[in-house]
């Protein structure tokens, strides 16, 4: 019998957080984007209070993704896979899409930053469309949560926020 020593990746189960979750997602929020506050489009979300969704492989939680439905839309507010390349992003995407689905949703939108270029090839890979920039609006959300950088990621200034889209009908 031939062994490469490589181990197949374990199956990737999405699920509903629940009350135990909470103080996890709290660390992981902060650790990740600095605190749990999430600003978009001028609007101050608590991440760790929104509904999320686990990333599970084996006894790890190793990605979440919270979101906030209303008015016939569901915003992906946050989305960390702590395993790149193994399909953690997309699962909790999926995820999120059946939860907008499941509410009725007519779209799924977010917002990310004009220097997170990983995360706009990652969404665009993934059929989102880019269909708004906001010029300045994180200059302006810098207001309210002054701890958000001034240059981010490959040293580029962070100003504007990206709006990407997927049609849920």
């Amino acid at each position: 019998m031939c062994s490469s020593g490589m181990n197949a990746p374990e199956t990737i189960l999405v699920r509903a957080a629940g009350v135990d979750d909470r103080a996890w997602i709290e660390r992981l929020l902060n650790q990740s984007w600095g605190s749990a506050t999430m600003i978009t489009r001028g609007t101050a979300h608590d991440a760790s209070r929104l509904p999320a969704l686990l990333a599970v492989q084996g006894d790890d939680i190793v990605g979440l993704a919270t979101f906030h439905v209303a008015g016939g839309e569901c915003e992906l507010v946050s989305l960390d896979s702590l395993r790149e390349r193994q399909g953690i992003g997309s699962a909790l995407l999926a995820g999120v899409a059946n939860e907008a689905r499941g509410h009725g949703c007519r779209r799924l939108w977010l917002i990310t930053t004009n220097d997170n270029l990983t995360a706009i090839r990652f969404y665009q890979r993934r059929g989102l469309r880019l269909v708004a920039v906001h010029p300045g609006a994180v200059d302006d959300a810098r207001r309210l949560k002054p701890s958000i950088s001034l240059i981010g990621e490959h040293g580029i200034p962070i100003h504007d926020e990206l709006e990407f889209e997927l049609e849920l009908a």
